[in-house]
């Protein structure tokens, strides 16, 4: 029988997008600037133009409608000239949207996953500086990304890496369906680290069980003959943790881990609120202003 309603319409399939970008940085006596700064939908690379003394470059890395959606793509391959150093940011939290089913462009699979791949070289006596806001995923979302770092014997990189819990403020806490996230650092073209964190919810409530009390993981990778004094701070404020057993978890934990003979670290901590997480990392990596300049350095954790 007709009773004259209308079935609400199925949602259509979306297109899926691949946005590609590239950011050509080189030295001109004391100053730098790109000789190519390209991209393509959803991907947007910005550059301000600041006052600093030496070849030192600030490039916010965007996507349109501030988030990525199911299924799009972002390249993006980065190139920072010799003596160059390169702050690489975003503005504010990198939002990974549900997964929405098929797509048009492969109406075949689920066309669920958001991925992004940055590919960098950094070239002798550069300093890259990756200090992007963390990412969060939403619930139901599918997240994946492989960073690789291929470095000069000279040059330096300091490579942050961080996720949220989700959208807390709406209740969302550890409901995203899979997150995976792969840096590898290659120094003269022999890999040296390579860095894999993978979790995944398959059961209802199985990532809150175990990740929590934490909302917020970060890792950091410090690599290079620059950012040593940075190391030497942080070696230093770690030496005086007292390692012990509580009766219930810390607001903030972290750990330092040696590589490359001491000359290199990974920096891994966690925090119950992201904004505990975003204060100590911009407190632990203050000496970064001494190489990049404090103004160039505030521009980050804020």
């Amino acid at each position: 029988m007709d009773d004259g309603s209308v079935p609400a319409p199925l949602a259509p399939a979306r297109h899926v997008f691949h946005g590609k970008g590239k950011a050509v940085l080189r030295a001109s006596g004391n100053s730098a600037s790109f000789s190519e700064l390209s991209y393509g939908y959803p991907l947007k690379l910005l550059s301000p133009r600041t006052v600093v003394d030496g070849p030192i470059a600030t490039v916010y890395v965007l996507s349109y409608g501030g988030g990525l959606v199911s299924g799009d793509r972002i390249d993006l391959e980065v190139d920072v000239g010799e003596r160059c150093s390169l702050l690489m940011l975003t503005q504010g939290f990198t939002k990974v949207f549900r997964a929405r089913g098929k797509t048009i462009s492969d109406p075949s699979s689920d066309g669920a996953i958001t991925r992004q791949r940055l590919s960098t070289t950094i070239r002798s006596q550069s300093l890259l500086l990756l200090l992007p806001d963390p990412v969060t995923c939403f619930a139901r979302s599918s997240y994946s990304q492989i960073q690789t770092f291929d470095l000069a014997p000279s040059g330096s990189a300091i490579i942050l890496d961080w996720f949220t819990s989700g959208r807390m403020s709406r209740g969302e806490v550890w409901e995203l369906d899979r997150y995976r996230s792969v840096n590898e650092i290659r120094i003269d073209g022999k890999r040296v680290a390579r860095d894999v964190m993978l979790i995944e919810n398959r059961t209802t409530g199985q990532l809150k069980r175990r990740l929590a009390p934490y909302g917020c993981y970060a890792t950091v990778f410090l690599f290079g003959p620059l950012v040593q004094p940075v190391l030497q701070s942080l070696r230093a404020q770690y030496d005086t943790i007292q390692q012990m057993q509580l009766s219930a978890p810390e607001p903030f934990i972290w750990s330092l881990s040696p590589l490359e003979k001491g000359d290199a670290g990974i920096l891994r901590c966690a925090g119950k609120e992201t904004e505990t997480v975003r204060v100590w990392l911009r407190a632990a990596l203050a000496d970064v202003g001494k190489l990049v300049g404090k103004d160039v350095y505030d521009k980050a954790f804020v």
